[in-house]
């Protein structure tokens, strides 16, 4: 059975392009500092960079308003296109499934080369496996929907306090961290040179071993973390909002929008203030105190992420032309080829096999860096769908997943 030709970028919703250019900044924002090593210096380090003074209290807003946010948008968003593609197949009567599948696939070799090839810190590959089980939910009622997506949230909480009780006897990545510790030896990257071996060696043979051992690492920090009940959690919540067409029907969820702002804010500002706080005095579970991090996660990044969904959708729903929202619609069109962009930029500014500023850079620079960078993408963004109809990415993604050639230039 042949494929449907996907629908043309016009009658994509605006709102959702928006949402996901935005959160293309505040993921810029959220990465560079760990694209430029600056995360793994640690204070004694910090204390002596030329922008100290204003590097920490960065720092605490970075926590406070930025870590996670923005990635749990780009989850909600996941789960919205989801619910986008099945509804489109329904009313076109062909298999959503097997286009959701094909896309996925893709995705994942998408991330697996970004991960090994250029950024370890890629998030693709995470989205693509868990995704995968995202059509076990498309049957399921919708206050259900919401239970189970609450539910893998919280899940985090319940496995950490587990892990405090059994004194840290639950490990999931085990076989991962020992296949992290035997690559890492095997080209000398040690705990005291992590920070600056990517400075130091400036071959790409380099980087591609480098990123190949901390590919475990990496997912041992995802499983660890119980980072795959969040993604999937938000996921689910993503494929209700675009069941119930809540991104289309704003003006009929008015209110329901304006109760989901208020209530992130008052929930989410606090905890992430002590989530911040927890993050600097607790890093590691099973410390009580590190599960008290995880607590503060939970109930700081989902209702401060929402916080900020609503209060855009808002803004947007009251003037649909503001121009100031409709610089982001570009970028988010092209999220997928303006992310990879960041990575490559980043590394090539940061790391040995470019300019080198890494672990050298304080966060002020590093953040102005980033505003930087996703400027230049907002300028790139206008001027590339000005005369093409996809982004360079976004028209391999589309062609590669429909199994058939799109037309990339505008007549």
């Amino acid at each position: 059975m042949s494929l449907p030709i996907p629908s043309q970028q016009h009658e994509r919703s605006r709102i959702l392009d928006i949402l996901r250019g935005i959160a293309l900044l505040g993921i810029i924002l959220a990465n560079y500092p760990v694209i430029s090593l600056w995360v793994f210096q640690g204070p004694p380090v910090w204390e002596t960079m030329p922008t100290a003074n204003i590097d920490m209290p960065l720092g605490f807003f970075h926590f406070v308003f930025i870590d996670g946010k923005f990635y749990t948008l780009f989850s909600l968003l996941f789960g919205i296109g989801f619910s986008i593609i099945l509804l489109k197949a329904q009313h076109q009567n062909t298999n959503g499934l097997s286009i959701f599948y094909r896309r996925l696939f893709i995705l994942l070799l998408i991330g697996l080369f970004h991960s090994l090839f250029i950024w370890i810190g890629d998030i693709l590959l995470l989205y693509a496996l868990v995704g995968m089980l995202l059509p076990l939910f498309r049957n399921v009622k919708d206050k259900n929907l919401l239970i189970i997506a609450a539910a893998l949230i919280l899940c985090p909480i319940l496995i950490d306090s587990l892990r405090v009780l059994s004194n840290d006897s639950i490990h999931f990545a085990a076989p991962l961290s020992k296949m992290q510790a035997h690559m890492e030896k095997g080209i000398n990257i040690t705990d005291d040179n992590f920070a600056t071996w990517l400075i130091q060696h400036n071959t790409y043979s380099e980087l591609f071993r480098f990123n190949t051992a901390e590919f475990f690492m990496r997912w041992s920090m995802l499983l660890n973390t119980n980072r795959i009940f969040k993604v999937l959690g938000i996921f689910i919540l993503g494929l209700y909002v675009g069941r119930k067409l809540i991104y289309i029907k704003l003006e009929e969820n008015k209110a329901l929008l304006k109760r989901i702002r208020l209530w992130g804010f008052i929930i989410g500002i606090p905890v992430s203030v002590g989530y911040a706080l927890a993050e600097l005095m607790a890093p590691h579970i099973p410390d009580p105190k590190g599960l008290l991090n995880t607590v503060a996660y939970a109930f700081s990044v989902v209702p401060l992420s929402l916080a900020y969904t609503t209060t855009i959708s808002l803004w947007y729903l009251k003037n649909k032309d503001n121009k100031l929202l409709g610089i982001f619609a570009a970028p988010g069109r092209m999220a997928l080829t303006n992310y990879f962009l960041q990575s490559i930029i980043g590394i090539s500014i940061f790391y040995g096999i470019g300019l080198g500023y890494g672990a050298k850079t304080g966060l002020a620079y590093v953040l102005l860096t980033a505003i930087g960078v996703y400027t230049l993408q907002i300028i790139y963004s206008h001027l590339w769908l000005r005369y093409f109809n996809y982004g360079p990415l976004e028209w391999v993604w589309r062609m590669l997943t429909y199994g058939r050639i799109l037309r990339l230039r505008k007549d």
